[in-house]
C-alpha cells in the first residue's frame, strides 16, 4: 500500500496497532503451551526455545542425557500443530537417500521415478544426529538452507513451515560421528538441557504410571496460524541500538581484546559467523513476541545469546583443559559488553 504523504502514518499509532496484533496471536500461543503441557512436564526452557525456533523459522538442536523428553517434546509439539511429522532415527547405517529420497527405475515404463524421502514433512525429528555419518548429515544442509531437495536433476521444494528438530546424545562417543562445523552452523538454536527438579520429577512419575499412561496431546493450532503469527514476528521493532549491540556481542568473540577481554583471546580459537548476527536479531524478535511485545530490548538479547552462539564457535585447547565452555565465554562478553 503507498503510504499518503499529506496523512503519514503516526509511528505510535502503528506500534499500538502491532502490540494489539500481538497480544491476540498471543493468545494461541498459550493454547498450545497449555495443550503441550499436558504431555511435557517442566522443561519450559526446552518449550520457549523450541517456540522461538517455530516463530523465527529456525532449526534446534536439543543437547541433553537421555531420558530428558527431548525426542517426547519434539513429537508434542508437532502432535498439537496440524502438519506433517516424521521422525528419523539416525545410524550408522543410515544412507542418504534414506533421508532425501531416491531414482527408481520402472521396467514396466523403462523410466525413473522419484520416490521422496521423510524428507519431505513440515516437521522431522533427526533423533540422535550424531550417529549418523557426514555424509547422511551433509544431505540435510540443502534442505535446511535451501528449503529444498535436489533429487537426480530435479529439485523440489519442501513443505512449510519446514522445522528440523535434531537430538544428540553428550555423553555417549562410541559410534558417533562430531558434526561438521557446516552442518551445526545451520541450527539457529543449540539447545542444553538439564534434569527436572524434584516436584518435576513427582509429575513425571504420576504421568507415567497413571492408568492410560502418559497422555497426548491434540491439534490446536494450524500452519496458517504459525505463518500469521511468523510475520507478526517480523515486524517486531528492532532498534538501531540494538542492532549495534548484537553487532559488539558478536565481534567480541572475534577480537574480544577490542572490548576488553583480552583474557578470552586465549580461549577462543573461532568467532562467530555473521549467521550469529542475524539468527541473534530475528531470534530475540520471536522471544520478544512471547513476551506479547512488539519491541526487542536488551535483556531479550541477553537471554537468547548463549543458546544462538555457543554452537558457532570454536575454543582452544588452553579453554578445554581449564574446562570453560562455550556458554561461560558467551555469558562474560554479553556481562562485559554495554547495554544500550
Amino acid at each position: 500500500m503507498i503510504e499518503n504523504q499529506n496523512n503519514p502514518v503516526n509511528p505510535a499509532d502503528s506500534m499500538r496497532i502491532l502490540s494489539e496484533n500481538i497480544a491476540k496471536e498471543t493468545q494461541i500461543i498459550s493454547m498450545l503451551r497449555a495443550e503441550i503441557s499436558k504431555v511435557i512436564v517442566g522443561q519450559k526452557y526446552m518449550m520457549d526455545r523450541l517456540l522461538i525456533a517455530l516463530l523465527a523459522d529456525g532449526h534446534v538442536l536439543l543437547e541433553g542425557v537421555p531420558g530428558l523428553a527431548k525426542t517426547l517434546a519434539i513429537k508434542t509439539l508437532a502432535d498439537a500443530i496440524d502438519v506433517d511429522f516424521n521422525r528419523i532415527q539416525f545410524t550408522p547405517d543410515l544412507l542418504p537417500a534414506d533421508v532425501t529420497g531416491t531414482l527408481i527405475y520402472s521396467q514396466k515404463s523403462e523410466s525413473f521415478s522419484v520416490k521422496k524421502g521423510p524428507i519431505f514433512s513440515n516437521f522431522i525429528l533427526a533423533d540422535e544426529i550424531n550417529r549418523a555419518p557426514a555424509k547422511v548429515q551433509s544431505a540435510l544442509l540443502e534442505a535446511m538452507e535451501e528449503r529444498q531437495i535436489t533429487i537426480g536433476d530435479t529439485t523440489f521444494d519442501l513443505p512449510k513451515p519446514f522445522l528440523v528438530l535434531a537430538t544428540q546424545n553428550p555423553i555417549e562417543q562410541e559410534g558417533t560421528y562430531t558434526l561438521p562445523e557446516a552442518q551445526v552452523d545451520r541450527f539457529m538454536l543449540k539447545v542444553f538441557l538439564e534434569y527436572p527438579n524434584k516436584e518435576e520429577e513427582r509429575q513425571i512419575i504420576r504421568s507415567n504410571v497413571r492408568p492410560g499412561g502418559i497422555a497426548k496431546a491434540g491439534k490446536v493450532i494450524a500452519t496458517k496460524d504459525v505463518e500469521r503469527c511468523r510475520e507478526l514476528v517480523k515486524k517486531v521493532y528492532l532498534d538501531e541500538k540494538i542492532e549495534q549491540y548484537i553487532v559488539d556481542i558478536v565481534f567480541a568473540t572475534r577480537t574480544p581484546e577490542k572490548y576488553g577481554l583480552e583474557s578470552l583471546a586465549p580461549l577462543i580459537s573461532v568467532g562467530c559467523s555473521p549467521r550469529a548476527s542475524i539468527n541473534l536479531a530475528i531470534a530475540a524478535k520471536a522471544f520478544a513476541f512471547l513476551q506479547g511485545r512488539a519491541f526487542v530490548i536488551p535483556e531479550d538479547i541477553r537471554a537468547i545469546a548463549p543458546d544462538v552462539m555457543r554452537h558457532r564457535m570454536g575454543l582452544t585447547y588452553e579453554a578445554e583443559a581449564e574446562n570453560i565452555t562455550e556458554g561461560d565465554i558467551v555469558t562474560k562478553i554479553v556481562n562485559k559488553i554495554e547495554v544500550p
